[in-house]
């Protein structure tokens, strides 16, 4: 039963990261656009910043579909989740209250991506599950 829950969660974050990385480049640039130049950040870095986020969003959603070394996977995570809401809060600290929780929802998904790599810790592998 783990198992089967462990990878599901890991499926619907791989998910949710290719999803939210298309989205960005493809679908709703003007929406990153209006965002990071709230933020003074406006022209070629704000086109760069849409796309390398993008970018990094895909990588890491089919580093999860892969199964290879999930720990350092679950790790960047962390990091990259982390460092998104820390920019964002800095550039759009009124996304904290919007009703849609575009920042407080990065809260429950640490604790799930800290709870993934505390069980592939513990079961000291990084095979493909």
């Amino acid at each position: 039963m783990v198992i089967g829950v462990k990878l599901a969660a890991r499926l619907s974050l791989g998910f949710l990261w290719i999803f939210t990385g298309v989205i960005s480049a493809f679908i709703s640039k003007d929406i990153g656009y209006e965002i990071l130049a709230s933020g003074g950040i406006k022209g070629n870095l704000a086109t760069f910043s849409i796309y390398a986020g993008s970018f990094l969003d895909v990588i890491i959603g089919i580093w999860l579909l892969s199964g290879i070394n999930l720990k350092n996977c679950y790790l960047i995570q962390m990091f990259v989740i982390a460092l998104y809401t820390v920019l964002l809060s800095v550039i759009e600290p009124a996304f904290w209250v919007h009703p849609f929780g575009p920042l407080t929802k990065n809260i429950p998904l640490l604790v799930m991506i800290y709870y993934l790599y505390r069980i592939n810790k513990s079961q000291d592998s990084d095979t493909v599950c």
